[in-house]
């Protein structure tokens, strides 16, 4: 199974655990239906909670439900982790693509469901007293974050079409994404191989107008990030000194 298989089946597993707790019952059809596999791959992922020590009860003409009185263990935060959390929420609000705010707004509603009730009003509290400036309209500029940052941690090939600044014309590439940075205009820029020219570049995530993962892995890249960010002070900030 690839690594890229283990992840979804993972998340898989998380959700199916997620709604046995929420529900009284949950059907196998149901299941199925929601996370677009078949009812066999449904009954393998309740026998792997099962081995897991999930204890899965089966409901005849019901579907499965937990056992009573179980329940998943909640996590626990301390406060100043939960506010840490708060600080984290607003910089990510700030940020100019849609799909990284959604995601990591979905990550925080279901720790915050999880919560002490005085927690979650402490942690409302210091939201409505927290302030981030600069992009001050909100203004969001990609949709794309997100894709990208599953294409780099499972090593998928990219393809984009990009407008680069000032031209007209929109280049289709196919890139290897290496690494992600916010520079100092708060734009997000994905750090790849072009395979095209054949070299690294930088593509600033609010000119790609349309995005498509490759069912394509590429090898992982064997320069680290160590020796990327040396490259870079070698190139932009090794100015030679003469004495005076």
């Amino acid at each position: 199974m690839s690594y890229s298989s283990n992840i979804s089946r993972l998340s898989r597993l998380t959700s199916i655990l997620l709604k046995l707790q929420s529900k009284s019952a949950v059907k196998v059809q149901q299941l199925a239906n929601s996370f677009g596999v078949s009812k066999r791959t449904i009954y393998r992922d309740l026998t792997a909670l099962e081995q897991a020590g999930v204890p899965v009860v089966p409901l005849e003409g019901e579907g499965y439900k937990l056992m009573e009185g179980y329940v998943i263990p909640p996590v626990m935060l301390t406060e100043s982790e939960a506010n840490a959390l708060v600080f984290g929420k607003k910089l990510i609000d700030k940020t100019k693509d849609e799909s990284l705010i959604r995601e990591f707004n979905t990550a925080i509603d279901k720790i915050k469901s999880v919560l002490r009730t005085s927690e979650k009003e402490k942690v409302d509290f210091l939201a409505d007293r927290t302030i981030i400036g600069k992009n001050w309209q909100d203004e969001t500029t990609s949709d794309f974050l997100s894709e990208i940052q599953k294409a780099l941690t499972n090593f998928l090939v990219i393809q984009i079409q990009y407008k680069r600044a000032g031209q007209k014309e929109i280049n289709t590439r196919n890139i290897e994404p290496f690494a992600i940075y916010h520079n100092m205009e708060e734009n997000w820029v994905v750090i790849a191989w072009c395979r095209l020219r054949k070299e690294y570049r930088n593509f600033r995530v609010d000119r790609i107008r349309k995005l498509t993962l490759r069912d394509e892995h590429f090898a992982p890249h064997k320069m680290t990030m160590k020796e990327y960010k040396k490259i870079q002070r070698d190139k932009h900030f090794n100015v030679a000194v003469t004495k005076g």
